[in-house]
């Protein structure tokens, strides 16, 4: 398989492992049925979030709510795979080329359940006592761990740079 291509699989690998899991809480658990993994810090939960992080623009009408979140994370999506592309030439490029891949398979998990269903299924339940973390997915959690992996890249290549300057 071609070099530039890995990455691509890797994506489409984290959007199947996103798929499936959410198609296992569909079928297992109905509408806000909530299951207690770990008491006092994890549940699952069954939510469906019409709207984007933090259910930002869940109450916007359809037609608003379908171009941000559909239409813009397509164009987002096009420019994340371009960076991904270049990326994934230059074997320095790693740790880059792995987080655009997560972001990417992440991105395209939560977009299939919008152009699909209209709303993206969360199911994570993350909290201490009263204090909850937004519930979130496979795909959230992809999204997350690229972009930090993409943060610790940019520091670690700027402190190369200083260290050579």
């Amino acid at each position: 398989m071609s070099r530039r291509l890995i990455p691509f699989a890797w994506s489409a690998a984290v959007m199947a492992a996103d798929r499936v899991s959410k198609l296992w809480v569909q079928a297992t658990l109905t509408p806000y049925d909530s299951w207690v993994i770990v008491p006092g810090f994890f549940n699952l939960i069954h939510t469906e979030n019409r709207g984007m992080a933090f259910s930002l623009f869940a109450d916007a009408d359809e037609s608003t709510r379908r171009f941000l979140l559909i239409g813009v994370s397509l164009a987002v999506m096009a420019f994340i795979a371009v960076m991904l592309w270049q990326a994934a030439a230059r074997p320095a490029e790693r740790v880059q080329s792995a987080a655009l891949s997560l972001v990417l398979g992440g991105a395209s998990g939560n977009i299939y359940d919008r152009i699909a269903a209209g709303a993206v299924t969360d199911f994570l339940d993350v909290y201490i006592g009263e204090h909850h973390w937004p519930t979130f997915n496979v795909a959230d959690s992809a999204i997350t761990i690229g972009a930090l992996l993409l943060l610790l890249d940019m520091w670690r290549g700027r402190a190369r740079q200083t260290a050579v300057a």
